[in-house]
């Protein structure tokens, strides 16, 4: 008999996630609370102080680690947020709790404006969300919960209710973000790539009249220092194109920032990789999404790759070139299996040499070029190094045979995780822990790690490689 069928009930009728059995880790234990802690009854907060409300990219991540102690509320994490989801297919940045005060977070709904600016790309009534987008993991999650536990998923009919609502995401950033028609999307504000304050903003911020620093209130101030945090004149950048951007009914087209991000359409590429996964699963066609995926790696190659920085680099669409600033999100493509060979050799030697000092200076994979004249150990997405981005690159490195340097570097997230108390970035010198502790991305990440790799590599993106579907 299951032993768990004799376990006597709680005595507070509140569902939990997760009931540790004696063989579990101490970390994944204390993972798992995490993750537990940021549970809503719905979604899971990244944070309950500095980020109370449901973000796109951080419910992906969270749900691939949440996967492993409850496939049912990983599945749930993402149908929650794709509720949200507007009728032109965009998934918002932010989903807002009614529950929360208005002051706790800026921009906070009241800025956004969602049902009324937003009501002519199909913005939802019933909810409040942001306007803006960030990377597209999405479908790479939901194929990650569904091999969870299949038999739940199909019950459920989780991805027959998810595919259609993942291929308009898809849809709208292909269609409508392509600003530099060259097939790649384009962000237009620095949070939709996710590393909001990262150098390699600066050039196609600078043109960018920031609004006036009494027109907002920033409530990020009152959980974390200063000085790890943006600038006000950055702050104020970022508040005067969301305000644009609403201003103008959230209708995409060429303006004062516009840039082709590596890591934003490699994990569109990994995602359509997913969405084949999906689709034969289904039992609808996947050749097509399969050939997409290789059309967009070839067009990233094209039109992002700079061989003498030894990776990609972002690329600024108003001005028509390449911005010459190495971040963690030129690296991101090393996930990619259609890579050049030689393409990904030359990213592992930038992710080991002095730009990024992977399994030298650094245990994990820093934010920005140590060696560049922006770099600070720890402000905000300007050197810290993040769970997220070190999480993709140990995919991307066994993705490409680099197994030594992939098991170096799980085992450095592993220690540092528990270390720093799942700390939302730490200096990737020290590992000295900062932003916010027990951050939810950090704690799900760490769970994903400690449980079988080799699964990745049956399921995962490498086995979508050459057509292999079954």
């Amino acid at each position: 008999m299951d032993s768990t069928a004799q376990r006597a009930p709680r005595p507070t009728g509140r569902t939990v996630a997760y009931d540790p059995s004696s063989a579990a880790s101490p970390l994944h234990v204390r993972a798992a609370a995490v993750l537990e802690a940021g549970w809503t009854g719905t979604s899971t907060v990244p944070s309950r102080g500095l980020y109370p409300h449901q973000w796109s990219w951080d419910s992906a991540f969270i749900a691939i680690g949440l996967r492993h102690v409850s496939p049912l509320r990983a599945q749930t994490e993402l149908e929650t947020l794709l509720a949200a989801q507007w009728a032109d297919g965009r998934i918002p940045h932010i989903v807002f709790n009614p529950s929360v005060p208005l002051d706790a977070y800026f921009p906070s709904p009241d800025f956004w404006r969602s049902t009324t600016a937003g009501r002519g790309a199909g913005a939802p009534r019933t909810v409040q969300t942001s306007g803006i987008v960030q990377p597209p993991v999405h479908a790479l999650a939901a194929w990650l919960v569904h091999l969870a536990d299949p038999g739940l998923s199909r019950a459920r009919g989780f991805l027959t209710r998810m595919y259609p609502r993942l291929a308009a995401w898809h849809r709208y950033l292909l269609h409508r973000r392509d600003l530099g028609g060259g097939a790649l999307v384009s962000v237009v504000h620095p949070w939709e790539q996710g590393m909001d304050n990262s150098p390699c903003w600066d050039r196609p911020l600078s043109r960018v009249t920031p609004a006036p620093a009494r027109s907002f209130r920033r409530a990020d101030l009152a959980h974390g220092s200063p000085e790890d945090r943006p600038t006000d004149l950055d702050y104020g950048r970022y508040v005067r194109l969301a305000a644009d951007y609403r201003d103008g009914g959230y209708a995409d087209g060429p303006g004062d920032f516009a840039v082709e991000d590596p890591a934003f359409n490699a994990l569109l590429i990994a995602s359509e990789y997913a969405l084949a996964r999906i689709a034969h699963e289904l039992g609808a066609a996947a050749p097509a999404r399969r050939d997409r995926a290789e059309r967009l790696t070839a067009a990233l190659v094209e039109r992002l790759w700079e061989p003498s920085a030894g990776m990609f680099l972002c690329r600024d669409v108003r001005a028509g070139e390449l911005i010459p600033e190495r971040g963690v999100s030129g690296l991101v493509p090393l996930l990619l299996p259609a890579l050049p060979r030689d393409l990904a050799a030359t990213l592992v030697r930038t992710l080991c040499g002095p730009h990024f000092g992977l399994g030298g200076t650094t245990r994990l994979v820093p934010s920005y070029d140590l060696l560049g004249e922006a770099f600070d150990p720890h402000r905000y997405w300007r050197g810290p190094a993040w769970f997220n981005t070190s999480w993709l690159l140990e995919r991307g490195l066994r993705q490409h045979g680099e197994r030594g340097r992939a098991d170096a570097l799980r085992k450095g997230m592993l220690h540092t995780a528990g270390a720093s108390d799942f700390a939302e970035y730490v200096d990737p010198y020290t590992a000295q822990a900062c932003g916010a502790t027990g951050f939810g991305w950090t704690a799900a990440l760490t769970l994903d790690l400690l449980h079988d790799r080799p699964a990745w590599d049956r399921n995962g993106v490498t086995a979508i490689k050459g057509g292999d579907l079954g």
